[in-house]
């Protein structure tokens, strides 16, 4: 089973202005799958508080996989792709790349995603946008990945 945390980065839902939609549709995937979600808080858009929520739950060791969502754009504050850089020991871009690759196939504003991936001790990270519709698209190409790549960093390495 898959232990998972999500993280929602967003100024308006961590001030009661906004409903957390993307962080529902992770809760409901999460559960649809058959994974245990540990944790799912939300913070503002702020370096510090995104880094340590990453690295607090990747250090852990109680977190295979950290989902966010938020804070990937082009705004002043969306820093979640350098907050996450910054917890980081080893990058996935390939994820990121392929996150940026299928939401491309719907609108060409998928190109502006900032979003990053990688690993952290034995937990990978990855950023997905705030949209609830980027959300979705993305667990599309996630879902046929995360079971592999979680199983890799838990010692699965035998091949078929």
């Amino acid at each position: 089973m898959i232990r998972v945390s999500i993280l929602t980065v967003s100024d308006g839902v961590a001030a009661g202005k906004r409903e957390d939609a993307s962080g529902a549709i992770l809760d409901e995937w999460v559960e649809e799958h058959g994974w245990f979600l540990v944790d799912h808080r939300v913070v503002p858009d702020g370096t510090s508080e995104i880094a340590t929520a990453l690295s607090r739950w990747a250090d852990g060791g109680e977190v295979d996989l950290i989902l966010t969502t938020g804070g990937t754009g082009f705004g002043p504050r969306d820093v979640t792709p350098e907050a996450t850089t910054a917890v980081l020991q080893r990058p996935a871009p390939g994820l990121a790349e392929a996150l940026r690759v299928a939401g491309m196939r719907s609108t060409p504003f998928a190109a502006l995603s900032r979003g990053v991936a990688g690993i952290r001790g034995s937990s990978l990270i990855v950023n997905l946008p705030g949209s609830a519709k980027a959300v979705r698209e993305g667990l599309e190409v996630l879902e046929q990945i995360l079971p592999h790549a979680v199983g890799l960093l838990t010692g699965e390495t035998e091949h078929a």
